[in-house]
């Protein structure tokens, strides 16, 4: 059984690193604010200041094509650039908040390990009397935290400037849509303990924080191919497929977790101080 108390203090301790490293925590708030809240609300105003807003929008044919009636039954009826709003801000910005969770995670879990060897507190953190699973545990929670509480307090401010911006557009609130729920309790946690689960692996084997945020960039590809497979028209993120995907990553993500608790071993961190 683990030692929570252990466990909790770890996370604690690391968490006020965070805070207190301007490097680490400036990019968890700014980059998600600028790709969730700021390109959002730009790219829905995109046909009214371009002048558009009555003309049939060529690029929303693909994703058009692949909307299944019972998601949007209602959607052939709307104008072009209703169609627009609704699509852009409820599908085509879905899979961003995915990539943020990971980006966040990969900022927190390149710190995790060589953060503690450049600021020399390592040694002390592998002297205490904790299991090496619960090391690698506490390092993983101490991740996940902020960056659920970055995709929450994010997808609030999206919901309202989205819902701001296109409220006259629109008639009214029209967001979040129903494929949001398992998007946001589903998917992203999934996705945050997936991350962190390998980045926190890849910190504990790299020798400085920039090798390892490096490294944990890769990570971040196949969420950008799964945005552009949205955006192409290949690929419909429906609620229904949003649980099915979430599931499948969940499974990979406590497998990661297992493996990494049991594989992690401190002697080699030991080794390379």
């Amino acid at each position: 059984m683990m030692n929570k108390r252990a466990i909790r203090a770890i996370i604690i301790k690391d968490l006020r690193q965070v805070l207190a490293n301007k490097m680490v925590w400036l990019p968890m708030i700014m980059v998600p604010l600028m790709i969730n809240v700021l390109m959002p609300a730009l790219l829905t105003l995109t046909p009214t200041l371009t002048g558009t807003a009555d003309a049939d929008l060529d690029d929303l044919s693909a994703m058009l094509a692949i909307v299944p009636a019972a998601v949007e039954p209602g959607l052939a009826e709307l104008s072009g650039l209703q169609q627009w709003v609704l699509l852009s801000s409820s599908y085509m910005f879905a899979p961003m908040f995915l990539i943020v969770p990971m980006m966040v995670a990969s900022i927190i879990g390149a710190d995790s390990f060589v953060g503690e060897k450049e600021r020399k507190t390592l040694e002390g953190l592998l002297y205490a009397p904790v299991s090496d699973g619960e090391i690698f545990m506490a390092k993983v929670l101490t991740g996940l935290i902020p960056t659920q509480v970055i995709s929450i307090v994010t997808f609030v401010l999206y919901a309202i400037v989205v819902n701001a911006v296109g409220y006259h557009i629109m008639g009214g609130i029209f967001f979040p849509r129903p494929n949001w729920l398992p998007l946001i309790l589903w998917v992203a946690p999934a996705v945050s303990v997936a991350g962190m689960g390998a980045i926190v692996l890849i910190s504990s084997r790299a020798k400085t924080f920039m090798q390892a945020q490096q490294a944990a960039g890769v990570l971040v590809l196949p969420l950008v191919g799964l945005m552009v497979s949205q955006l192409a028209g290949l690929l419909f993120l429906g609620a229904s497929t949003l649980w099915l995907v979430g599931a499948v990553i969940w499974v990979i993500s406590l497998w990661m977790i297992w493996v990494g608790a049991k594989t992690f071993r401190r002697g080699k961190l030991l080794a390379s101080i």
